[in-house]
């Protein structure tokens, strides 16, 4: 079992025993049905990362940032907004449990992310502890990814690289940035400021990423439907700009991010070498 195979089975079994306090069955279900579909696990493994293999410090912050994620992806799908029938190669969760428990399911993935802070935060109340939660809260808000989503789904604003640019960085940029400050923080790292500018570039590239795989991939390997930015009409770097340049900021944002992780961290550092990864990911 490799590094990243290891920390995911710790991962999955904190949360799983987060989740077995959940006394509504359905409502439970639900919420695991989506929470262990498959997901990569990238923030959480991110937030671990840039604690330095912190584990314990850094586990209920990792499991409330997946279970932040989780959520996104429930609403995100919903008919309201983006209207998707695939996740993780399984249904989406309307489309499984009906709209209701989808929003319910949605709903209590957020709570319980809070529900997991706020409780190791009185466990051990440590200005880090506070200080990894604010970022993660304030990442997931109403001037983070929420605000981001809002655009990306009201996208009358122009056209224009900058207003793409403030979109990707809140509505997928923050929780990025978030499981990597965090981690940082929890670590007790003196260069946040300079974590968090290059986590900001791999927050970026992985949303362009995402936009370059929705043109170029298939259902089949992505494990969700593709071109679906061009049937709700969405202002992506790809519609914009064009392939050709979406891919050359990709690369570009790419490389200033492992450099500045390498450059913090350490060349073989596992932050490195998952920002790597993240940057030659197919899926």
């Amino acid at each position: 079992m490799n590094l990243n195979e290891n920390y995911i089975k710790l991962i999955d079994e904190k949360l799983r025993g987060y989740t077995s306090g959940i006394t509504q069955p359905l409502l439970r279900e639900a919420m695991e049905y989506s929470l262990f579909a498959g997901g990569k696990r990238i923030r959480p493994l991110l937030l671990i990362a840039a604690a330095d293999g912190k584990i314990e410090e850094a586990l209920p912050f990792a499991c409330a940032l997946e279970c932040i994620h989780t959520y996104s992806l429930i609403h995100d799908d919903l008919p309201a907004l983006d209207n998707d029938d695939l996740r993780r190669g399984v249904l989406t969760s309307h489309k499984k449990f009906g709209e209701a428990t989808a929003i319910l399911a949605g709903d209590g993935l957020l709570n319980l992310a809070a529900e997991i802070m706020s409780g190791h935060c009185s466990d051990f109340l440590e200005r880090r502890n506070v200080s990894a939660m604010k970022e993660i809260m304030l990442a997931a808000g109403v001037n983070g990814m929420i605000s981001g989503q809002m655009d990306d789904i009201f996208n009358d604003f122009e056209q224009n690289e900058e207003a793409i640019i403030s979109m990707y960085e809140r509505k997928t940029g923050r929780l990025i940035i978030a499981a990597v400050v965090s981690g940082a923080i929890l670590s007790a790292r003196e260069n946040v400021e300079e974590i968090r500018l290059a986590a900001k570039k791999l927050g970026e590239a992985f949303q362009i990423k995402d936009d370059i795989l929705d043109v170029t991939s298939d259902a089949a390997v992505l494990g969700k439907n593709v071109k679906s930015d061009e049937k709700n009409g969405k202002n992506t770097y790809v519609a914009a700009f064009g392939l050709e340049a979406a891919n050359e900021r990709f690369l570009k944002l790419s490389e200033e991010a492992v450099d500045g992780f390498s450059r913090i961290y350490g060349e073989d550092a596992y932050l490195t070498k998952i920002s790597k990864n993240m940057t030659n990911r197919r899926v």
